[in-house]
């Protein structure tokens, strides 16, 4: 081997060497990285903005991987925990999902009973209505005679709201009248109330509903239930 073989052949141990060098050295910082982060584990996300008291499904979030030991104790990290759940709370876009943001959609207590009916989208639900929230349901009717005044009427108060339905379309009537879109609305009521509402979907000239703050337990008293505009003069 002459002097030039044995300067390629050194100058390839060196390649190698360095070679191996580098390799172990991005092997020390990948351990490295990995000692001070750790694993990965799958989280979820909200896609979009959820409403407080809105039910939950697996396709309102979506997959990220974050670091196991920069993941708090109540991020969800399996979506099966949704089931029967609404949002507590309004969840922001690009919110990590924790178990302390939902709770158990509400259900029927003893002696109630569920009750749907469709009400007007555009004066009675506005987007602020919905699963677990507390309503007044009006009615307004005509008088039963051409002298009697119209009157609205307080049927039920603090309706409990067990579910808002999809904005539907509904067919006009002959004169061309009523809303054009309405949004079922499922309540919790005992018997009574829920005769009260069947009769107003059937014969009120519209059933509308107003919100009552959280925390409102109280009625209003007897003397405001029912209103005439004869009784402001």
């Amino acid at each position: 081997m002459n002097s030039r073989q044995r300067r390629g052949v050194i100058l390839l141990l060196l390649s190698v060497l360095c070679t191996l060098g580098a390799f172990a050295g991005v092997l020390v910082v990948i351990g490295d990285v990995n000692s001070k982060v750790g694993a990965e584990v799958v989280a979820y996300r909200a896609k979009g903005d959820i409403a407080p008291y809105s039910p939950l499904a697996a396709g309102q979030f979506e997959e990220v991987t974050i670091p196991r030991r920069w993941l708090s104790q109540t991020a969800v990290t399996d979506l099966g925990a949704l089931d029967n759940k609404i949002a507590l709370t309004t969840l922001k876009k690009g919110s990590l999902l924790q178990a302390d943001m939902f709770v158990d959609r509400p259900q029927l207590q003893p002696g109630e009973q569920e009750i749907a009916i469709m009400i007007d989208a555009a004066t009675g639900v506005a987007g602020k209505i919905t699963s677990g929230a507390k309503v007044n349901i009006i009615a307004t009717f005509k008088g039963a005679k051409d002298t009697d005044p119209a009157r609205s009427v307080i049927i039920v108060a603090n309706a409990r709201v067990l579910g808002v339905g999809k904005l539907t379309a509904l067919e006009k009537n002959a004169d061309r009248t009523g809303p054009a879109e309405a949004v079922p609305i499922t309540f919790a009521l005992n018997t009574k109330d829920t005769q009260r509402v069947a009769y107003a979907e059937s014969f009120a000239e519209h059933v509308r509903l107003a919100l009552v703050a959280p925390g409102t337990d109280s009625a209003p008293s007897p003397g405001d239930r029912t209103y005439t505009l004869d009784g402001d003069k």
